[in-house]
């Protein structure tokens, strides 16, 4: 991205006694894979645009832990949650967004019982609130033609029940927006949850991204739109699987709003 992004860190502003709006919660894939830190960067760029006071943890942010917890880790999980814990609420950390599901519903539904209790969105929500609230506005002719498909994330979905925020942000778009057979609380995971991102999969038929990137492509899209890192790996791969990276993309949903 050309443009200078701004990017504080919650240590600098805690120094100077600011409390800003949100800590943005980047994640592991957000902050290490070269992939996902595009949707981190594009999320940035919303903020800077909409005029958002938000911090990141930067070198103080460490994993949530909630691979090691799905992998049957939970010494480790709650050693690394109890670590962040600390660090949060030593800064007064009240608001937190976080581009990856899996991070979403780790710090919303299980750092409440071991002293993290915070009011934790996914970006799609935010993004979401600061269109209606009139602080974003979105050029509605970057898609306006296309066709789009959303795959739900299983931690966003069926795991906390959110829908209806994806949706909104990708209706600002003026794209048109096609639902797979399987989706909201039907939709097929793409493979990666539950620390299956690091694994070979089992023995079968067809790896579940292809099976799940088919439903994608029976909607005939231009772009099929994800809400989490690890989906976007998976479908890319799928695509990549099925020869049709040339006419579908794989995009994050903070990427269609950022080059809107």
């Amino acid at each position: 991205m050309s443009e200078e992004l701004k990017v504080p860190i919650m240590a600098n502003c805690f120094a100077e006694g600011k409390q800003p709006e949100i800590l943005f919660w980047v994640g592991s894939a957000g902050s290490f894979d070269d992939r996902a830190k595009k949707i981190s960067r594009a999320f940035v760029k919303i903020l800077n645009k909409a005029n958002v006071e938000f911090a990141v943890l930067g070198t103080e942010e460490s994993c949530t832990g909630d691979i090691a917890k799905r992998a049957g880790n939970e010494f480790l999980f709650q050693m690394q949650a109890i670590t962040n814990i600390e660090v949060l609420n030593a800064y007064e950390v009240k608001r937190i967004v976080t581009c990856d599901p899996h991070s979403f519903n780790c710090l919303k539904n299980e750092y409440p019982e071991l002293g993290g209790a915070y009011d934790v969105i996914h970006h799609t929500q935010f993004i979401d609130e600061l269109i209606s609230s009139g602080r974003l506005i979105v050029e509605g002719n970057t898609y306006k033609g296309k066709k789009i498909t959303f795959h739900d994330p299983c931690y966003l979905g069926r795991a906390n029940n959110e829908y209806s925020s994806p949706r909104n942000v990708l209706a600002s778009t003026n794209a048109t927006i096609v639902e797979m057979k399987r989706s909201k609380q039907t939709a097929l995971c793409c493979g990666a949850g539950g620390a299956q991102m690091f694994k070979e999969p089992e023995k079968g038929t067809m790896d579940i991204n292809v099976l799940r990137t088919e439903d994608a492509l029976e909607t005939k899209p231009n772009i099929i739109a994800t809400g989490c890192p690890y989906c976007n790996t998976m479908l890319t791969d799928g695509v990549k699987f099925k020869n049709k990276e040339a006419e579908v993309s794989v995009l994050d949903i903070a990427e269609l709003i950022a080059n809107s």
